[in-house]
């Protein structure tokens, strides 16, 4: 086996196992088994890979197969899909079976409950690791900021946002220039 391919299975086959919350949850891992540990990506190589991978259709973890084509071409593809779902899927069968059968109890839900925040708390460390890996700087966060809270708090749709900001940084570089 390629060197390549194995070592794009090593680096998604455990993290396919500590994805609570979904893939978003392991972006942080990725990012650093990815472009500091391996090698196989700079960060700016990371950051387009992330931006491509949510802005197409499918599941977060759509990283993976874009990580291991950019590395192995269709078989790291192949190979990382095949490293991130099938290892989480079989655990995840596994442990819902017995979990459906053990009934109503306070430590069920005691880890439940537990669980929700350690999901979070993932989710987030991975949104920070995408911020740095991009070189996120105060615009662009006080940007993510404003189009939150018009999001949030009024009905204006997305494409108008996407609009004012477009032209709100064009003004900005004309005026700098």
């Amino acid at each position: 086996m390629d060197q390549r391919l194995l070592g794009l299975f090593i680096v998604f086959a455990p993290l396919s196992l500590l994805s609570f919350g979904g893939g978003q949850a392991i972006v942080a891992d990725i990012q650093n088994q990815t472009v500091n540990v391996h090698g196989y990506l700079t960060n700016q190589e990371f950051a387009d890979l992330f931006a491509v991978s949510r802005a197409a259709p499918g599941p977060s973890t759509l990283i993976a197969a874009l990580i291991g084509y950019q590395v192995a071409g269709f078989m790291g593809a192949l190979v990382s899909c095949l490293a991130i779902y099938i290892p989480s899927s079989l655990l995840v069968y596994g442990i819902s079976s017995w979990w459906q059968r053990q009934g109503v109890s306070p430590w069920k839900r005691a880890i439940e409950r537990g669980l929700a925040p350690v999901a979070v708390g993932l989710i987030f460390a991975g949104a920070l690791a995408v911020l740095r890996a991009a070189n996120v700087g105060p615009l662009e966060i006080a940007t993510l900021v404003l189009c939150a809270a018009l999001f949030y708090l009024t009905k204006v749709g997305p494409y108008l946002v996407v609009l004012s900001v477009a032209s709100a940084y064009l003004a900005i570089h004309f005026a700098f220039m």
